[in-house]
């Protein structure tokens, strides 16, 4: 018969456990725009980031900001320009709308924003 540790009659003790201190939520960034600082806060209040996941967050708010400013432009400027030869060239406010759109679909998609379920 195998041998009884000398504490087998013990109950085991319960394990408290502490609430951890909330964190508080990071401020927005004041660079960004009041509609991406909302962004921001929401995001922040539904998830808890680490600290390389809020430098992308700033950065997919800071894509969506300069695409909104790349389209701003487009609208008052129209999509083309006459260069100093009398060629029309399209104006760079397009290329930079549609990087910074890139980016931030693929900045979501990283911190997996555009499928919640999934987030880790």
């Amino acid at each position: 018969m195998p041998r009884k540790s000398v504490f087998a009659h013990l109950a085991p003790r319960p394990v408290i456990v502490h609430e951890p201190e909330p964190i508080p939520l990071p401020p927005a960034p004041h660079h960004l725009s009041p509609e991406m600082q909302r962004w921001w806060q929401t995001e922040n209040e539904k998830f808890e980031f680490g600290t390389h996941q809020l430098r992308l967050l700033e950065l997919a708010c800071g894509a969506w900001d300069r695409a909104e400013q790349a389209r701003l432009a487009l609208a008052e400027h129209g999509l083309t320009y006459r260069d100093d030869k009398g060629g029309i060239r399209p104006r760079p406010e397009i290329a930079i709308e549609r990087d910074s759109r890139i980016a931030f679909a693929r900045l979501v998609r990283e911190l997996h924003l555009d499928n919640p379920d999934s987030k880790d």
